[in-house]
């Protein structure tokens, strides 16, 4: 009989990386929708939310207050179980997809008696690219459950909409990110980071791929021009019209998480992650080097947290046709003519 030896250390290691990446991206997403409001607020010339605290900065408090402290309401026809599910379901897989994210790259504690190095990541496994996609294509079943389950015809058809347009462009998606896979040859976050550390970022090898999946990011995360799920003049209110309280506030909540883990994949992905560019780490100590990649990171995460606010207050709703004709049409003949092209460059070049 073989004894499992646990190393408790690295347990609660990882619990304590758990925690603070949870809560970390539970207080970015609920301060990105108050940042929504005051860039909507800049471009449309007003002064956005201004009343609760210094500069409004209390908002996003009084908005959770408000949905936690609201009736909640089940409607007597519909499923109660997969009610419940629905929401549960759509803020647990936009929470899981963060376990594999590279945060930044070791931290050194020296402290109550504690001496170890750790990473910055919860798991770093060798086909983290293939997690993300594996959890985010669970998603869809948040959104269908949710409008099945209300037993409402506009709630059921904005969740088939919804899962169309994942299902089409996570296509697209997934061709764009094969050529910059045939490039680092690498499934792993972590490695994809380190080989651009080592050289130059993938922004400069595939700038087509950068561009595909980014729009797919658009229509993954059902924001404007791509929220067709959400069409209050076709739809109502949508996939989640029958909700309230905080079951809807997960739904709101799991679209401004997805907002941010797609901000920290296109960072990852094409833009270093947390290197900083004219900074060798190598050169610094374990901590600072750590402080210095997670600032990076941050930074770029909030550049494309803007552009994705940006959009959504300058362009207007594509029609459903416009919406699948981009996808089926223009933007998975161009994710294959990239993987073709960047697959004859690297057998030309050896």
């Amino acid at each position: 009989m073989v004894l499992l030896q646990v190393d408790w250390g690295i347990v609660i290691e990882k619990l304590v990386l758990i925690g603070a990446i949870i809560t970390g991206s539970l207080v970015i997403a609920m301060y990105t929708t108050y940042g929504e409001r005051k860039v909507a607020a800049i471009l449309q010339d007003r002064k956005g939310p201004n009343r609760a605290g210094p500069l409004g900065l209390l908002q996003p408090l009084a908005d959770g207050l408000k949905l936690f402290s609201k009736e909640e309401i089940i409607p007597n026809t519909s499923n109660k179980l997969l009610f419940v599910l629905g929401p549960s379901l759509a803020m647990l897989t936009a929470m899981m997809t963060s376990a594999v994210i590279p945060w930044g790259d070791k931290l050194h504690i020296n402290m109550l008696g504690i001496d170890r190095v750790v990473s910055l990541q919860i798991a770093d496994i060798n086909i983290g690219i293939l997690f993300i996609f594996g959890v985010v294509s669970m998603g869809v079943y948040g959104i269908m459950i949710g409008g099945w389950a209300s037993n409402n015809k506009f709630s059921l058809m904005a969740a088939m909409r919804g899962a169309s347009q994942v299902i089409s462009y996570e296509l697209a998606m997934g061709i764009s990110l094969i050529a910059l896979l045939m490039l680092s040859g690498t499934l792993s976050l972590k490695g994809i980071v380190q080989q651009q550390m080592d050289g130059y970022w993938n922004i400069l090898y595939q700038p087509l791929g950068f561009f595909i999946f980014l729009v797919c990011a658009f229509a993954e995360c059902n924001r404007a021009p791509f929220d067709l799920p959400e069409a209050e003049n076709e739809l109502n209110f949508g996939y989640h019209q029958e909700y309230s309280s905080m079951k809807l506030g997960f739904y709101l909540f799991a679209e401004y998480i997805n907002l941010f883990i797609s901000s920290v994949l296109l960072a990852t992905l094409y833009f270093g992650g947390y290197d900083m560019p004219f900074v060798d780490e190598r050169n610094l100590s374990i901590n600072m080097a750590a402080l210095v990649g997670i600032i990076a990171l941050l930074i770029k995460v909030l550049f494309f947290i803007f552009l994705f606010m940006w959009v959504r207050w300058t362009l207007p709703r594509f029609r459903y046709d416009q919406l699948m004709n981009l996808g089926w049409k223009s933007l998975i003949p161009l994710a294959l003519l990239n993987m073709f092209i960047t697959g004859a460059v690297i057998l030309w070049r050896g």
